[in-house]
């Protein structure tokens, strides 16, 4: 845990005037494409909590987008990194080899669902875990199409957006994508039209009957679904689709990939959110909460088609970097030691029981879903299941100016979701619901 205090402190209106004279230099240096949710700019954070340049700490419930889930400053991470650090740097493990990248891939050998032998590969970003998987994919089965869903979120390289579904802000402009990418629906069990009951049911009849008609199930190399999609709006599928999804692959040949790079290590509870229905994946992808904060990723499955690819096919110069691995084995041992999935469930527990309460009182609350310390509200105009991005734009905003870091996603923009670091104290983290509560009243 970080020396930080644990606490909420405003000392200026957010954001202050060193934050905001760092935002004009960000303005005149920095590329507009690169945007910010919220213009404070941190000097130091961990445990629940981010301080900035003018003093103010905030709680935070973002995690770096689920990066964080260790705090940003764990011991261990911070202990292994530096050490590493004061050893080399990097020498590329394409070249000269290190223990450290191999001590990952057994970790994850170790973590991950199933118990096939299976091997790993590691890169820099989620990304490039996910075009890597549907290379892998395309090596072992000598297929070219991949499947994808409604909602789902894979990347900002050319093949992951022709992944993923939301055209603004991620693909606007940006095309031509990578072809031989198809997309069937999700089980949405808040708007699936004949009702959530029917929702997993015929939304896996759906998606395997384009499948079937529109691909031809034996071109799919790989299909490749977040347990729960995360940019979507924290969408958990209604319970049963993701099994009949994997079963239809595995009958027909096809890689089945868990992109568990938002909902891995902890975050929804367990190590890995597709454990939720006992699915094993062939591959799965896993960036964010992997490191404790600095950039890896990995693909890790089924040893035989992980080494369908051939040598040389695989790697990058900074992939698996020797600084990351010792932080990835710190973060590890972190959520070990403290047993993160049970802090998960706690912070899931206390956080459904709070927005509820809220979505009794207020019309405006459509859904709150989600597992773990991976929730989200979806907002709509009242009456009705028509989204509300307006709303979500206004508490966000009311949310910030109380030292509350909050995020936005969904297709619709319409939806809060919370991904507290799994180490927040309790307090904090009911003073954070108390500010989104508050918000709310000031609607």
């Amino acid at each position: 845990m970080s020396e930080l205090a644990q606490e909420r402190r405003l000392v200026t209106s957010i954001p202050g005037p060193k934050s905001q004279a760092l935002l004009a230099r960000k303005s005149a240096a920095v590329a507009n494409g690169v945007g910010v949710t919220l213009p404070v700019f941190v000097t130091r954070a961990g445990g629940g909590v981010v301080e900035d340049v003018d003093g103010n700490s905030l709680i935070d419930f973002g995690s770096g987008i689920a990066v964080t889930s260790v705090g940003n400053s764990a011991a261990a991470v911070v202990r292994r990194a530096s050490a590493q650090l004061a050893d080399f740097t990097h020498t590329c493990f394409m070249v000269t080899p290190y223990e450290s990248y191999v001590e990952v891939a057994e970790a994850l050998a170790e973590l991950t669902p199933g118990d096939h032998a299976k091997k790993s590969a590691l890169f820099n970003s989620g990304a490039e875990a996910v075009e890597n998987a549907v290379k892998i994919a395309r090596s072992y089965t000598k297929r070219t199409a991949v499947v994808v869903f409604d909602h789902g979120y894979h990347g900002r390289t050319n093949l992951t957006m022709a992944l993923t579904a939301k055209n603004m802000p991620y693909k606007e402009g940006f095309g031509p994508f990578a072809p031989e990418v198809y997309r069937v629906p999700l089980a949405y069990p808040y708007r699936w039209l004949t009702g959530a009951e029917n929702c997993a049911e015929e939304a896996a009849a759906q998606a395997i009957d384009q499948i079937n008609k529109q691909v031809g199930a034996h071109n799919v190399a790989a299909i490749v679904i977040e347990p729960i999609a995360g940019e979507g709006g924290f969408i958990e599928p209604a319970k049963g689709f993701l099994p009949a999804i994997a079963r239809f692959a595995k009958d027909n040949g096809i890689v089945f990939v868990a992109d568990e790079i938002q909902t891995g290590f902890c975050r929804t509870g367990q190590w890995f959110a597709c454990e939720d229905e006992g699915v094993v994946p062939d591959l799965i992808t896993t960036a964010k909460g992997i490191a404790g904060g600095l950039p890896l990723a990995a693909v890790t499955g089924r040893a035989e088609i992980m080494d369908a690819a051939h040598a040389g096919g695989l790697g990058g110069t900074y992939g698996g970097n020797p600084v990351a691995c010792a932080a990835a084995l710190g973060a590890i041992e972190t959520m070990k030691e403290l047993d993160l999935p049970a802090k998960a469930r706690r912070i899931g527990e206390i956080m459904l029981g709070r927005l509820r309460a809220i979505q009794e009182k207020y019309e405006i609350v459509g859904d709150v879903r989600g597992r773990g310390a991976m929730i989200a509200v979806e907002l709509v105009e009242p009456g009705t299941k028509t989204p509300n991005a307006a709303a979500a734009g206004a508490l966000a905003k009311a949310c910030h100016a109380e030292g509350l870091v909050v995020l936005t996603a969904g297709t619709y923009g319409n939806v809060l979701r919370f991904l507290p670091p799994l180490v927040i104290g309790e307090d904090l983290l009911n003073e954070g619901l108390d500010i989104l509560e508050s918000a709310f009243a000031g609607l």
